[in-house]
């Protein structure tokens, strides 16, 4: 019923993005709100990095404008509540850089309401590890640490021109299918209407990038899939068993859909805990950066990560319907990441060894 309002949805995100970012670019530029890069950056020329403005606006105004309210409007407001919170503390960081901890505090206030207010909350296992229905404490410790691990890893994948933009649009893409098959079309509009508003910031944001989603963009995105990811496992349990669109093992299924950024950011912070930095002291140990050190340019290394975060969501769609063991789908899906890493990791290092030489 509700099927051409999910399409109108991204429409309208996208058009809204699309020609709100040309006049944010001129404002940056002429009040000198851009990025400079540092040793560690991927990028050589200043860049303004408020392009999340952009895709907060697009989302935004396309999620009030064609959300039926009537069928989904209770729960609504508490998250848009989030995502003002998220906004504002992505804008301070992108005028004005903030001490990452201040960040985190805004993070867990906006996943607090999500838990409490909006009802987004993961109440159990479904079988992964043995494990279903869980207590209220936990449910709420668990939901609240998935918020803020999804947000912070969509953030930190945002390191070269169009990755993450592309990552967003295949994550929400997928989720909103989903969505819109099992006619939540809340969420399927919430869904894609995000990935319209990236998809306009794409165009902008494809090397030679002329911005940035910044904080702003990023932290918001990263707020909407961890949403997404959740309301896919919760609802999803809650299908009947001969649901055409039921999913076995759900919990891998999200993971293996958000595949590419919570390895990458799983990876970093135990390579730094091991090297005995700081989990959240920046270095060029990214998969990005390997890449990129590797001798390709941010257009090669965007499309490879893509095509491997692709890859990951056939698998474990194609896994699901032969297995209900989320371990053993987990099993795999770490299995085969970190002999892709390894072999990046032997890449660049033979590089290296071949430029010093």
């Amino acid at each position: 019923m509700y099927d051409y309002d999910v399409i109108i949805s991204f429409v309208t995100a996208f058009t809204l993005t699309y020609f709100v970012i040309p006049p944010i670019i001129r404002v940056a530029l002429k009040k000198n709100l851009y990025d400079v890069p540092v040793a560690r950056s991927s990028h050589t020329q200043v860049t303004p990095r408020l392009g999340g403005i952009a895709i907060f606006a697009g989302t935004i105004f396309s999620i009030l404008l064609w959300t039926p309210f009537s069928l989904y409007g209770g729960n609504l407001q508490y998250v848009l509540c989030a995502f003002i919170l998220i906004f504002l503390v992505g804008v301070k960081d992108d005028i004005d850089a903030i001490a990452p901890s201040k960040k985190l505090v805004v993070e867990i206030l906006a996943a607090v309401i999500l838990t409490f207010k909006a009802g987004v909350k993961i109440s159990s296992f479904h079988g992964m590890m043995g494990i279903e229905e869980i207590g209220v404490g936990w449910s709420i410790l668990l939901t609240v640490f998935t918020i803020i691990v999804i947000i912070n890893a969509i953030n930190l994948i945002d390191g070269i021109n169009g990755l993450s933009g592309s990552l967003i649009i295949i994550i929400t893409g997928t989720l909103g299918v989903w969505f819109m098959m099992i006619e939540r079309y809340d969420l399927a509009i919430m869904a894609v209407s995000a990935a319209g508003a990236t998809a306009a910031f794409l165009k902008y944001n494809y090397s030679p990038a002329q911005i940035f989603m910044g904080d702003t963009g990023a932290l918001l995105l990263g707020l909407i899939c961890s949403i997404l990811a959740i309301n896919f496992i919760e609802l999803n349990g809650k299908l009947n068993d001969l649901h055409p669109f039921k999913i076995n093992a759900a919990p891998a299924v999200a993971i293996g859909i958000l595949i590419l950024p919570l390895f990458d950011t799983l990876r970093v912070f135990t390579t730094r805990i091991l090297r005995g930095r700081h989990p959240l002291y920046p270095d060029r140990t990214h998969i990005h950066h390997l890449l990129l050190d590797s001798g390709l340019n941010h257009t090669q290394a965007t499309l490879i990560l893509v095509s491997v975060n692709i890859f990951f969501i056939v698998l474990v769609f194609l896994l699901q319907r032969h297995t209900n063991n989320a371990a053993l789908i987990l099993l795999l899906l770490a299995g085969i990441s970190s002999i892709m890493v390894g072999g990046l990791y032997y890449q660049v290092n033979r590089r290296k060894n071949k430029m010093s030489s």
